[in-house]
């Protein structure tokens, strides 16, 4: 990566990293006072009603995907007439979608007394929170869609300060008028659409300050679809990945609320609050790199490209290590302090979730060369991962219940972004010998996995009769993390070159900057 693109991309992830933080810690406030004064059964409604709405964003077909995928080249040219009517044909692709979005709601609204039956809150409870979020995420599809020029641009930050600050003062009302008022879920409904067009509007703001000759865009130009024939490509290929990536985060709560429970819904929701806020933390460090990624890609220099691959690859194993060890550790006394042992899973669960969220973390290196070099007509093997991830959950879930479940999820994971993406990527893409990634591959993951092993094996040797206090928990998580980090990073620096490269790039970062 050129100076130019490392420096965008450390500070898209520092700012990621400040601002997923206070809205993590948000978040578990958040969700502790929506247990303490709504109960499990809201939240678990307010969980599934999500879930819900994310299958019908399934419409978005992957246009973002394929936009992003066709703007890297005119913003590395400065070409603003090609960025222009790209961003023209994302216009009226989205608004299609937000009109069929809307329809879509209207008719499974119908449904509404079939899907929840089986609660006993009163069902207006279930339509002000579907229509409430509709709302939010009818914005993205007619006026917050070109926010994609800032992310393609790795600008990312500029969307954070504009549009994610916004949204975690949105929080804060929602934890106070849920604590201090009567009626709190309505406030809590009618803070989140207002803080939705608060947000809408600064973000455009932002982006007709960087990007003026997008505030006027004619949605009227259909002709413009037949000059981008790529991206309505692209968008087809990404759709079918998009259902499979729904399959992958979404289904899960669904099933297990048809198999087991709500209640069960909302204490497997409390772990993937915890999971889903690191995942989304991660991704936002370095998801800020994956634009670098496509601009590096457009030099065409494969070498550099695999230079920087296994320079990725290892910083994130080694940071997905650290994390996981301490989770499988510390997840049920952090459980116990945040909303008390009646939330628990069992060990087994746990280890399941951990292994779900390392293949996550870890395959998000493969997926940003992927989407970078726009690679998705690899449309089987979406397919039967949505296949294979329904399919077992199902028939595990009615014979093993909630690990049954998670057993279906890992084994789907496994087999596609363990064994298959890099394949796909390293024989159509880098044009290298697999056997080059699975040598990297096997060499992290059998250091991952014994550190995270004995990691445990020593935690519940020794600290089983402890009584966690918040202020013990903090400390025995972050000397924890401290030493499987250190361990970590010294037998990767000793073994692996990509470890190595990122040590260097980020010496010269802090001390060459101060010289």
């Amino acid at each position: 990566m050129s100076e130019s693109r490392t420096k965008k991309s450390l500070k898209n992830s520092l700012v990621a990293l400040m601002m997923y933080l206070v809205n993590l810690v948000l978040q578990f406030i958040s969700r502790k006072i929506f247990l303490d004064y709504l109960g499990t059964e809201i939240l678990g409604l307010n969980t599934t009603v999500n879930n819900i709405l994310q299958f019908l964003n399934l419409a978005e077909l992957g246009i973002g995907v394929a936009v992003s995928f066709s703007l890297y080249l005119p913003l590395a040219k400065n070409d603003y007439e090609k960025i222009k009517d790209i961003c023209i044909v994302q216009g009226i692709l989205y608004r299609k979608i937000g009109f069929l979005i809307i329809i879509s709601s209207l008719i499974l609204m119908c449904f509404f007394p079939l899907i929840f039956k089986k609660m006993s809150l009163p069902l207006w409870y279930a339509y002000a929170s579907f229509l409430v979020l509709l709302f939010s995420s009818l914005l993205s599809y007619f006026i917050n869609y070109k926010q994609i020029v800032l992310s393609a641009n790795q600008q990312n930050y500029k969307i954070i300060y504009s549009s994610k600050a916004i949204m975690a003062l949105k929080v804060v009302f929602q934890v106070i008028f849920i604590r201090y008022f009567p009626d709190g879920y309505i406030w809590w409904l009618i803070w989140e659409v207002i803080f939705a067009i608060i947000s809408c509007y600064c973000l455009n703001k932002t982006i007709y300050k960087e990007f003026p000759y997008l505030k006027n865009l004619n949605l009227h130009s259909k002709e413009l679809l037949d000059k981008y024939p790529e991206i309505v490509k692209k968008t087809k290929e990404v759709f079918v990945h998009k259902i499979s990536g729904f399959a992958l985060t979404q289904i899960s709560p669904i099933i297990i609320y048809g198999i087991i429970s709500m209640t069960m819904v909302a204490i497997y929701g409390n772990y993937m609050l915890i999971v889903t806020g690191i995942y989304s933390l991660l991704n936002a460090i370095f998801n800020g790199m994956t634009a670098s990624v496509g601009n590096l890609i457009s030099g065409n220099d494969t070498l550099k490209s695999l230079r920087v691959f296994r320079e990725l690859f290892s910083s994130r194993f080694l940071i997905s290590t650290t994390i996981c060890s301490v989770l499988v550790v510390f997840a049920n006394p952090f459980i116990s302090l945040w909303i008390g042992s009646e939330y628990l899973l069992g060990e087994s669960s746990i280890f399941l979730i951990i292994g779900i969220l390392f293949i996550n973390t870890t395959r998000s290196v493969v997926d940003s060369y992927i989407y970078a070099y726009g690679l998705f007509h690899d449309i089987w093997a979406a397919i039967l991962e949505t296949i294979l991830n329904i399919g077992l959950s199902i028939i595990w879930g009615f014979q093993f219940g909630l690990n049954g479940i998670l057993s279906g999820v890992i084994t789907s994971l496994f087999i596609i972004y363990v064994i298959w993406k890099p394949f796909f990527l390293f024989k159509s893409a880098l044009k290298i010998n697999y056997f080059i990634y699975l040598k990297l591959y096997s060499k992290h993951i059998i250091i991952s996995v014994c550190l995270i092993l004995t990691n445990y094996l020593m935690c519940k040797l020794y600290l089983s009769d402890i009584h966690f206090s918040w202020l013990k928990l903090i400390s025995f998580t972050l000397i924890d993390a401290t030493i499987i980090f250190s361990i970590a990073g010294c037998i990767l620096y000793l073994t692996d070159s990509g470890i190595r490269i990122f040590a260097t790039r980020c010496y010269d970062l802090i001390f060459l900057r101060r010289n």
